[in-house]
């Protein structure tokens, strides 16, 4: 590992990259410490301890997702969850918007500095909606726990209407919403990693803690007395952390080969024999995206319904508690569509058809052109099948088995299923971007697969 480290010393583009992205990173947990002005937090955390009975909500949820950053009310409470809403819903306007489709295909650059404008838009207005509604629940959970909001913000009002709390609230955490979009997507920019995602794996990373005494708290080490967790619970637990994690990895590093002979070609005066090769088709294309757009995507309307609670919109909040089966079976059905769609989105058969072509190679027993487009996405459907039910039965396993042995599920999920998948895809997403750079530069890779190549 030192080694691994030297070398990634010794490439100063790569270590500047690196550098970067953890000064980054450092900046999105300050926020995390930072209340809204005019806002208690330890009434606030102590509020939504009691509100959560020792069970997991939607707003614990929100929580892991923001790194504890939620129930204390701090200026980047809402995470990166508006930034991906808006990402998941323009992702669908695009695919049934015809002319955008072409505006894409025809002038790419131009087309994603579009479709990014129009997602940062989108992201204000949906952080603008979500922090209403989360400080018209804050004066409700200042009348069940005086003292969460600060009584002069209160004392101004127009039409019994605190305008300024409301005001400074909303304003507050859309600016922190959008400081956050404008670090995540520098740091994809100018630093190594996908900047969103690492901004939710940190967040996953600081609730780490917390869960731990969870367990330590339920194991009631401290008396004789039997805790709400056993022993055997925390082995089940740990058992499943491991076989997870291998699965997850298994999944995002497995592919299937398809094999390409090469014809005889002229390159300048010389004629090149044919050869074999062979183009990898990922058992699952997306990786670790369907997990969090299917989990943001849940967590959107449940924290609205949360926040609208004694409506009929609140009523729904109680069928979509995580855990539950309504709950589990949407999770199930959205991972395995944005499986598909992902796919579907990025994979593009009918190019490699194409280049395929231009080469001069072709895949034994299919001719080139129209044939290889389809066999391409013939097989690339069958495979994503495997790869989507496999990364939706990853996902829940660890709800299904926490609620059969009677474990918490806050300790559950974020001991396996959704938490660990995004940990352990980000991670081989990050250590591959690294990977690539080292071997750029001649230098081994960074991970196993990649020093065998290297040498």
């Amino acid at each position: 590992m030192l080694q691994e480290i030297r070398r990634i010393c010794q490439v100063p583009e790569l270590k500047a990259k690196i550098i970067f992205t953890l000064l980054m990173l450092v900046a999105c947990r300050i926020g995390a410490f930072i209340p809204v002005p005019g806002i208690n937090a330890e009434i606030a955390v102590s509020y939504f301890r009691h509100a959560a009975g020792g069970g997991q909500n939607f707003f614990q949820m929100v929580d892991i997702f923001s790194g504890g950053a939620f129930s204390q009310m701090t200026v980047i409470a809402l995470g990166v969850v508006p930034y991906i809403s808006a990402s998941i819903i323009l992702q669908l306007l695009v695919a049934l918007w015809p002319s955008f489709q072409r505006e894409m295909h025809e002038n790419q650059e131009q087309g994603k500095r579009k479709l990014t404008k129009l997602t940062r838009l989108l992201t204000v207005v949906l952080s603008f909606l979500q922090s209403g509604l989360f400080a018209k629940y804050a004066l409700r959970m200042n009348m069940s726990s005086p003292g969460i909001i600060s009584g002069e913000l209160l004392d101004i009002q127009i039409g019994n209407t605190p305008w300024l709390f409301y005001i400074l609230f909303m304003f507050t955490m859309t600016t922190g919403t959008v400081l956050l979009m404008w670090m995540g997507e520098q740091m994809t920019e100018k630093g190594i990693g996908n900047g969103m995602s690492l901004i939710i794996m940190l967040g996953i990373l600081a609730s780490l803690p917390t869960a731990l005494g969870m367990i330590f708290q339920q194991l009631n080490l401290s008396s004789q007395e039997p805790g709400q967790m056993s022993f055997t619970g925390v082995l089940v637990l740990l058992t499943l952390f491991v076989l997870i994690a291998l699965a997850t990895i298994l999944i995002i590093q497995g592919h299937r080969r398809i094999p390409l002979q090469y014809a005889r070609r002229v390159v300048g005066r010389k004629e090149v024999q044919g050869g074999n090769s062979y183009i990898p088709l990922k058992v699952n294309y997306a990786g670790v995206i369907p997990v969090i757009f299917a989990s943001s995507l849940l967590m959107f309307p449940a924290t609205l319904a949360g926040f609208a609670g004694g409506t009929w919109f609140g009523e729904l909040a109680s069928s979509l508690q995580p855990g539950s089966n309504i709950y589990l079976l949407f999770y199930v059905f959205l991972i395995v569509f944005f499986t598909y769609f992902w796919t579907a989105t990025q994979f593009k058969p009918d190019q490699i058809a194409s280049d395929m072509k231009k080469n001069g190679a072709f895949v034994p027993g299919i001719r080139q052109g129209k044939p290889t487009q389809d066999f391409l996405e013939t097989t690339m459907g069958r495979i994503t099948f495997i790869g989507a039910f496999l990364l939706a039965l990853i996902a829940i396993l660890p709800n299904l088995v926490g609620r059969f042995l009677g474990i918490s599920q806050t300790i559950s999920y974020f001991f396996g299923g959704t938490a660990l998948l995004i940990l352990v895809g980000v991670v081989l997403d990050t250590m591959k971007q690294v990977d690539s750079h080292l071997l750029m530069k001649r230098y081994d890779g960074f991970m196993k697969q990649g020093r065998s190549r290297g040498k």
